[in-house]
């Protein structure tokens, strides 16, 4: 009875909140929406002769496609999508490639990137397409206020860099800030005991320790002089200058005002916005007296079909590319997740399907548990027998996000992607003085000594930890034995270069823990090549988008939240403290996704985050 009027007063509840969004949109909703279900029936953007693709570069390039419910969301309120697709960001550039219509590029590096998520290997595969449009003798002109080192990497590939006359090109390195809780916690009375395998498994250490361990700071170290030296290198190899000069001057300046950058030929140019329009317009042919120059923005170029262009492919043979992206959980987990029953399924309807000749795991994670890592790499290992399954690394495939990867065919990464951290952790907390200091006491009565091991009124004993030791080192043991039988390599091998330790996509090669280094088109390619498609497939991504009225109604309580102008992640704070208040937000987020119901993960270091 209590389910049922529970489920029914849900439902009710659900039901008017429903109304009240519906009422809430008014005509000028429904005909917002009437007119976007009638514009999607045309053929698509019109591009004119002697047009500019237009690259917003603050624009958020991930794996997954915006939901649908953030389309709608940008589409009633009004503002811009900023979040594209990698492979849709590919794909317009290729088109642009060999669309004859389209002369050149304009890089616009004039808004902030802060918090984008995009990551250096990422942008990576972006950047080799540009240089990619340059093979067709297609110009790029990049013009920025304030560069960083994200917007550079990107711009250096241009035939010409504009500068704004109050501008900055900022150039100090990569660093990373990790946050520790260790001190809140003690000082709130939260006990933490970690069980854990592999001295550099730094995830743990936010929860124990106010800096980071020796250990730590070795591997984070060697993991940035990696990725600096590849951003070094490929920035170099542009501007032709020295990985050696930009390293002093990173050491030296950091930040170049406009005449310095000018000075150090990092930039071209410097000129206003208004004169960077006027050459645009030259290139364009464009009207002495016409606002602007003839252009297209790239969000609106992905929507031109590709057939004529021979980009997009019709074949009955597909090749199916899944993207795990985000954090690897137990059960179905929700949007952003890897949940370990969604994508098991995913794979075993690919293995069933007799069209799918070949199946690329696009992964884009941290890890998370060990549970859902195993069912997940269970159902690779399973299709693998029956088609090629091939791996393609992004920004990061570490730990349950390497787990995942051990039994493909065959693994691809970029110079700059974080994988590795091959071991196993479990956090314990206990709220004992937490209570006991607000009067709050627990007494125990069981049936056998290690009845209440699970309660989080104490801190576990000897014993108890030793129990919990013995499962760690039993998974850890299990996910060597993995990566040795996946990989080819001597456990001996794997146990050396294991122990929690995080690797550059480069160094992983070096180590036998990559195949080759390339990105997501590599990694098609190479799987239709080891399925003899030759040109005749077609790619199906996966997870499927959720449709219009799951995203309308799947999440109706926050909408109404949202409507109502509650938002909790609004901080009014100082600017300059958002970014750490966001990290704390981000901690929070991870502990609340750590569902395994052995309570083992096989994640990254918590906040390893690159700036």
């Amino acid at each position: 009875m209590p389910n049922f009027l529970k489920q029914t007063f849900a439902s009710l509840l659900g039901s008017l909140l429903g109304l009240f969004i519906f009422c809430g949109l008014g005509t000028t909703g429904l005909l917002l929406l009437l007119f976007a279900l009638g514009s999607s029936k045309d053929g698509g953007p019109v591009v004119k002769d002697q047009s500019v693709l237009v690259f917003d570069l603050s624009t958020n390039i991930t794996d997954g496609e915006p939901s649908s419910s953030e389309m709608l969301q940008n589409a009633l309120s009004g503002e811009e999508n900023k979040r594209m697709s990698l492979r849709t960001v590919l794909n317009a550039l290729e088109k642009a490639r060999r669309d004859k219509r389209i002369v050149g590029i304009y890089l616009d590096a004039s808004r902030s990137t802060e918090g984008k998520t995009s990551g250096f290997a990422s942008l990576k595969e972006v950047r080799q397409a540009l240089e990619k449009f340059r093979t067709a003798r297609k110009k790029i002109v990049a013009y920025g206020m304030d560069w960083g080192e994200r917007e550079y990497y990107l711009s250096s590939v241009a035939d010409s860099i504009v500068v704004n006359p109050l501008g900055a090109v900022e150039i100090n390195g990569f660093s990373t800030q990790p946050m520790f809780l260790a001190g809140a916690f003690q000082k709130y009375g939260i006990g933490v005991q970690v069980v854990r395998v592999g001295k550099f498994k730094g995830a743990v250490e936010p929860y124990i320790l106010t800096k980071l361990s020796p250990e730590n700071r070795a591997q984070t170290q060697q993991l940035l002089n990696d990725v600096w030296g590849e951003w070094r290198a490929t920035v170099g190899a542009s501007r032709k200058i020295k990985p050696q000069q930009l390293q002093a001057i990173a050491d030296s300046q950091a930040l170049l005002l406009a005449d310095q950058s000018k000075a150090n030929r990092l930039v071209d140019k410097v000129a206003y916005f208004d004169q960077v329009v006027t050459d645009l317009k030259k290139l364009t042919n464009s009207d002495k007296e016409d606002k602007t120059f003839r252009q297209i923005s790239l969000s609106d170029y992905a929507g031109v079909p590709g057939n004529s262009l021979g980009v997009e492919r019709d074949s009955e043979n597909k090749i199916a590319v899944v993207y795990a992206e985000g954090e690897i959980v137990d059960g179905s987990g929700e949007d952003g997740d890897v949940g370990g029953e969604r994508f098991a399924k995913i794979f075993r309807r690919l293995r069933q399907d007799k069209d799918v000749k070949a199946v690329v795991l696009r992964i884009n994670s941290p890890g998370g548990s060990v549970t859902g890592s195993e069912v997940i790499q269970r159902e690779v290992r399973l299709t693998e027998r029956d088609k090629p399954v091939v791996v393609s690394m992004g920004d990061i495939a570490a730990s349950g996000g390497y787990w995942i990867a051990t039994d493909s065919k065959r693994i691809f990464a970029e110079p700059n992607t974080i994988t590795g951290s091959i071991g196993v952790f479990g956090v314990l907390i206990n709220a004992q003085k937490l209570a006991n200091n607000n009067g709050i006491t627990w007494d125990s009565v069981k049936t056998a000594r290690y009845a209440d091991n699970q309660t989080l009124a104490r801190p576990k004993s000897p014993e108890e930890l030793a129990i919990y030791q013995r499962s760690v080192n039993r998974i850890y043991n299990l996910f060597l034995n993995k990566v040795a039988q996946g990989r080819k390599l001597s456990e001996q091998k794997v146990a050396e270069i294991a122990q929690g330790r995080v690797w550059s996509g480069t160094a992983a090669k070096g180590l036998g823990l990559v195949d080759e280094i390339g990105g997501l088109d590599a990694a098609i390619k190479y799987a239709a090549q080891a399925a003899n498609l030759g040109d005749n497939w077609e790619l199906q991504e996966y997870p499927r988008a959720s449709t219009f009225g799951e995203s309308l109604f799947g999440r109706v309580t926050e909408e109404v939240r949202t409507a109502l102008g509650v938002d909790e992640a609004r901080l009014k704070a100082p600017d300059s403290l958002i970014p750490e208040f966001q990290k704390l937000q981000q901690e929070l987020a991870i502990l609340q996704k750590m569902n395994d119901p052995q309570g083992m993960y096989a994640r990254l270091p918590f906040n390893l985050r690159i700036e």
